[in-house]
């Protein structure tokens, strides 16, 4: 009986673990996913990817718990010009028809001062890496119907070390670079009668 009692215990111990955490689910139409590459060594080419969902797995009460994750269809890539559009879909960067999806999901989160860490893997034409996304963090706020959160991230990735590698060389170099500059807008959100009421600081 004295075990039976443990483990009923311990699995209210669990359940209240889970219970502490809100799911948001990211609202593409209050969000960006943007990049941008250097042309020719000499100007910035800006894109986004408008096809995207993912959620936030939110611990209010101690945010290193938190969870993200983030699926881009990679057929959306658009950078207002519709000849390289069509070439970043090929199998020369994207190769949509064989790699529809960029993943993210995150294994941890960390604290650094005021800004915090997801550490996680980023899944682009099927290769998969660990890379650190620093973020800042926004909210959380309801309007009495939904609860909502949001983020801001950035980070920089070689594009080479992922299997995009088509360039052209010219007599300065090469007509892209292999840096890439990522910058997420993230804005989320959960009905506010799901959402528990962050502990006071």
């Amino acid at each position: 009986m004295r075990k039976f009692f443990g483990l009923f215990f311990a699995i209210l111990l669990a359940c209240g673990s889970a219970l502490a955490a809100d799911e948001f689910k990211i609202d593409p139409n209050h969000s960006s996913a943007n990049f941008t590459v250097t042309h020719m060594t000499l100007s910035t080419v800006h894109g986004r990817f408008t096809d995207f969902s993912g959620k936030i797995v939110y611990d209010g009460k101690d945010i290193t718990k938190s969870s993200v994750s983030v699926i881009i269809k990679t057929v959306s890539i658009n950078t207002d010009v519709d000849a390289r559009d069509k070439h970043l879909r090929s199998a020369d960067f994207f190769d949509v028809a064989n790699f529809p999806e960029i993943t993210f999901q995150s294994k941890s989160v960390e604290k650094r001062g005021n800004r915090f860490v997801a550490h996680g893997t980023l899944t682009i034409r099927g290769v998969s890496k660990d890379v650190d996304l620093p973020f800042i963090l926004a909210g959380p706020v309801n309007d009495g119907k939904v609860t909502l959160l949001a983020a801001k991230a950035a980070l920089t990735i070689n594009r080479q070390d992922f299997g995009v590698a088509w360039n052209k060389p010219f007599n300065n170099g090469f007509a892209v670079s292999n840096e890439v500059r990522i910058e997420l807008n993230v804005e989320a959100n959960a009905p506010s009668a799901q959402v528990a009421t962050p502990a006071a600081k």
